[in-house]
């Protein structure tokens, strides 16, 4: 992945992008937008990647020696115990290193099962080749077929984990349901050949463009209406692929009951190859209309309308965290679809930086779903909703309520969350402000004023339930304590001096300061919530890429 990474930034330089490469016989054309998501694509899934590289957490042992010795000073019954057994060092030393052996063992073997799965990166990379074909694709039957080489990468990591009934049960709705927004893509492909007799995209472009002035005696095998509706059941196909309201039905399910690791996957990836090549169906298509004053567009409109709506007030009423941030996800599907619909150069600026701060965003969250659940697995709770919770191992933070009083548990890994979801409402001055400022300003200059007032007005709705999650981690308190030590009744040692009620106070001497995540998942964490917090100090990469992108866009029209 590095090596693609090295090789995608060293081709972005070339300057014979200025004019795209065609290649394979005009199958795939690369252009500057493309390579640059390329590049993009390469570096969120390296990111992914090494979340299943390395183990998750780490324990910096407390030395037990020191604690058994200090508990022997201060406690007058240890003391007389110790005398009495005529203790030495041999034996503490032997108490140290089986206490430390058994707590240490209990906490690392609560590992996710992506790390028994050889599988696992290979069938991710499967998914990825899906979505870089597909970027670049420019004719409709490789794109039908790029598309389904994504989708399978996904149905398969999805049910990868054999041992998990929710899993399995999450990837058969996927497939199902997968196969059904595939039939409409196929079914919208179809008909563009039966009208037009071409599959390749920049031919459909120039009959499009050209469609006003043919000469109405030589039309009777051509009507533009019939591509306007073909492009219709086609963007059904492409909503339903990336969740879009209303059909969104299939993506809660599926985000809550596969493992967080996948979950990270699944809601990022497969979401940017898709948008890239309907920014290019729109923008070369746009003016193909269905009636009067009408184009195709304008589901794009309804859809847009619709996911602002039922993301943030369904999301209003979830409690599990990643039925939460799917129906979040949907809710800013609303804002990039508005962008899209627009289709002017000061829209497709702001689709395009939208798109990339909200993945970066939504990755940093869910990263720090799992570093924040990695932790507790240091704690114990005798909350009965949560020791019923299924595959925790997988999955450690499923409820929104595991996270209360987190504060006191972790405040570097809360602090960071909560500037992250601040992003989401839209605070000033953090990134998501200025994407979303910049999709409204775009959308009230082509007149979109109704929805513009709902997209304020959901934004604002939205905030209760990201305001909430920041409430309940500063302000409730949280139900874990320490695990408690308890001694192996598997092991007989007559010379063992330390009980369960020894072995509590141990546990009650633990502090959090011992308590670590992975060095690749603290710098990860913290490269990109400096990224959201900071971006008004350094604005100009991050809006000079998506100014030249655009622009490059349109002259190439």
């Amino acid at each position: 992945m590095i090596v693609c990474l090295m090789i995608s930034i060293e081709i972005t330089d070339n300057t014979i992008l200025d004019k795209s490469i065609g290649i394979f016989s005009g199958l795939f054309n690369n252009t500057p937008l493309t390579q640059i998501f390329k590049t993009f694509i390469y570096g969120i899934t390296s990111v992914i990647l090494f979340l299943t590289s390395f183990y998750p957490r780490k324990y910096k042992s407390y030395d037990i020696l020191s604690t058994i010795s200090s508990l022997a000073t201060s406690n007058n019954y240890l003391t007389s115990f110790a005398n009495n057994k005529g203790l030495n060092k041999n034996i503490l030393h032997k108490e140290k290193e089986y206490i430390n052996t058994f707590f240490l063992g209990m906490i690392f073997n609560k590992m996710s099962e992506q790390f028994r799965i050889i599988e696992y990166s290979l069938i991710m990379l499967l998914a990825l080749s899906g979505v870089i074909f597909l970027i670049s694709n420019s004719d409709l039957i490789s794109l039908f077929l790029c598309i389904e080489l994504q989708s399978y990468g996904l149905y398969l990591i999805c049910t990868t984990y054999k041992n998990s009934e929710l899993a399995t049960s999450a990837g058969l709705t996927y497939f199902l349901l997968g196969g059904l927004a595939s039939c409409f893509i196929l079914l919208g492909i179809g008909l563009l050949y039966t009208n037009s007799a071409n599959v390749n995209l920049d031919g459909l472009y120039v009959i499009n463009n050209l469609s006003n002035i043919i000469d109405e005696n030589l039309n009777n095998w051509y009507e533009s209406y019939y591509i306007s509706y073909s492009l219709l059941i086609l963007s059904i196909g492409l909503l339903f692929k990336i969740s879009a309201a209303p059909f969104h039905i299939w993506s809660p399910d599926v985000y809550d009951n596969i493992p967080t690791i996948v979950t990270t996957f699944v809601a990022i990836i497969p979401k940017l190859s898709i948008l890239i090549i309907m920014l290019e169906l729109v923008h070369y298509t746009g003016n193909i209309y269905l009636g009067t004053n009408i184009t195709w567009t304008a589901s794009l409109l309804l859809s847009s309308f619709f996911s602002l709506i039922i993301g943030t007030v369904l999301g209003l009423s979830q409690s599990r965290i990643k039925r939460l941030f799917a129906y979040s996800t949907i809710s800013h599907l609303g804002f990039i679809l508005l962008a899209l619909s627009v289709n002017t150069i000061e829209s497709s600026q702001s689709f395009i930086f939208y798109l990339m701060q909200y993945t970066i965003s939504n990755l940093n969250a869910f990263i720090l779903i799992l570093s924040m659940g990695y932790a507790l697995f240091f704690y114990r709770s005798d909350n009965i909703e949560y020791n019923k919770l299924q595959e925790k191992n997988n999955s450690p933070i499923q409820l929104t309520n595991q996270i209360k009083g987190y504060h006191n548990i972790s405040p570097i890994l809360t602090l960071s969350f909560a500037i992250t979801l601040f992003s989401f409402v839209g605070i000033p001055p953090l990134i998501g402000f200025f994407a979303k400022q910049m999709v409204l300003s775009s959308a009230l200059d082509k007149g979109y004023v109704f929805l513009v007032l709902i997209a304020i007005l959901t934004s604002v709705i939205a905030a209760v339930y990201y305001l909430g999650i920041i409430k309940r981690m500063y302000f409730d308190e949280h139900d874990y304590l320490p695990f408690e030590l308890k001694k192996d009744n598997n092991i007989e040692d007559s010379n063992m001096i330390l009980n369960t009620e020894k072995l509590e106070i141990l546990s009650e001497k633990q502090d959090n300061t011992n308590i670590y995540i992975s060095n690749y998942l603290s710098i990860t964490i913290s490269i990109i919530t400096l990224l959201v917090l900071i971006f008004i100090l350094v604005p100009q990469e991050f809006m000079n890429l998506s100014n030249i992108l655009t622009l490059v866009l349109y002259v190439s029209k």
